[in-house]
């Protein structure tokens, strides 16, 4: 698809996720005000890693749920570790494979998938899962930083254009929808099902 994928942070980055400054460095609040989640919606929340998003976004959605979902058992465990303790009861870690999210087919309202995407190793085989997975008014919250924009500090590799996410996301039957522009140094884009 013209880029190169970046290798997944490993579970050992863990702290990375969960340091203090990264609401005010990403603008974490304002992502999830621009999400408009429905107290009902189920959110699946792809490379959910620790669950910095899942966690707050099952307080959004107190009558649905939050499928946590990454491809490392040690995520996974962290996830269900951080659930018990905190005693959440509507987020559901999902442990996935490289190609598949393992959601049930037409049963998420919103697919978010933060600074992730760019380390599918199978970019085309899970969005055409996640694709799946979608309601028919559905739709995926894609976030990755600026490719656009010399300013942020992130190598190439983990960023991400309009023009390169659009073309991405329309090879699986995903239409742009719109780019919002208020995170700090991310795109915040939109698709929903082109069904």
């Amino acid at each position: 698809m013209g880029r190169q994928i970046a290798h997944v942070m490993g579970h050992e980055g863990a702290g990375w996720l969960e340091r203090d400054d990264r609401q005010q460095e990403e603008g974490t609040d304002i992502l999830l005000r621009e999400l408009k989640l429905k107290p009902t919606d189920v959110v699946a929340d792809i490379g959910a890693g620790t669950g910095y998003f899942a966690f707050q976004m099952s307080q959004l959605v107190p009558q649905g749920k939050v499928l946590a979902v990454d491809i490392q058992p040690e995520m996974i465990a962290y996830l269900k570790e951080n659930k018990a303790r905190n005693k959440v009861s509507n987020v559901e870690p999902i442990l996935s494979t490289k190609q598949n999210p393992n959601l049930p087919p037409n049963s998420v309202d919103l697919v978010l998938i933060v600074d992730a995407y760019h380390e599918f190793d199978y970019p085309r085989e899970m969005m055409t899962a996640i694709r799946k997975s979608l309601t028919p008014t559905g739709r995926l919250a894609l976030v990755e930083y600026r490719a656009e924009d010399v300013n942020v500090p992130i190598k190439r590799i983990h960023k991400m254009s309009i023009e390169q996410a659009r073309k991405e996301m329309a090879a699986v039957g995903l239409e742009f929808i719109e780019s919002v522009e208020s995170l700090p140094q991310q795109h915040l884009m939109f698709f929903q099902r082109a069904d």
